[in-house]
């Protein structure tokens, strides 16, 4: 949905001694710029766009439905959400419970949602970061994994505050997908 930067991240960290690697990549946007990533690196790369049909929540159980036969097909142990602007269905949640990771830019349970940096800025917060958590039935409100901290300067915008996490995100999430590989977290079921 985004940049396409935190795939990148997570891929360029694959080229180092690793526990993981990507083996499919799945985008309903033909134009996402992480497809060209996985691309490059020849990764299994799926374009499953959206069901042409108008009952919304039918639309959403159908694409969801698409990409779980996909994930079997492959072979799937994990799904590492990455730019993914969708809430997941609870039956999708629940059909892949404890399998599912997203990294959010605020330091959970505070300021949950698509505009964490905004909101991070309005309530003058002196502390930032991101949070990599299990995804749930909720919107940002699974088990958190890690996080990780910035300072918030008096003079800091919505996009130095996105940068300055970004950077981070993109060092702390590959880290702990290899900890989920080592079996870490051991809470996850």
């Amino acid at each position: 949905s985004g940049s396409g930067s935190g795939l990148e991240a997570l891929l360029n960290y694959q080229n180092t001694p690793r526990l993981h690697d990507t083996e499919l990549i799945i985008s309903d946007n033909h134009n996402a710029k992480g497809l060209k990533y996985g691309y490059e690196k020849n990764i299994n790369t799926k374009i499953i766009s959206l069901p042409e049909i108008n009952d919304k929540i039918e639309q959403r159980i159908l694409h969801e439905e698409l990409i779980h036969i996909e994930l079997i097909k492959s072979k799937i142990e994990l799904i590492v959400l990455s730019g993914y602007m969708r809430i997941l269905t609870p039956s999708f949640v629940a059909k892949w419970k404890g399998r599912i990771i997203n990294i959010h830019p605020s330091l959970l349970p505070d300021f949950p949602g698509a505009n964490a940096h905004r909101d991070v800025i309005k309530a003058g917060v002196k502390l930032s970061g991101c949070t990599v958590h299990l995804v749930d039935s909720g919107v940002d409100t699974g088990m958190i994994l890690e996080q990780r901290e910035i300072e918030v300067l008096p003079e800091e915008t919505i996009q130095t505050l996105q940068n300055k996490i970004k950077k981070i995100e993109h060092e702390l999430y590959p880290k702990v997908i290899d900890s989920l590989s080592e079996g870490l977290y051991h809470s996850i079921s």
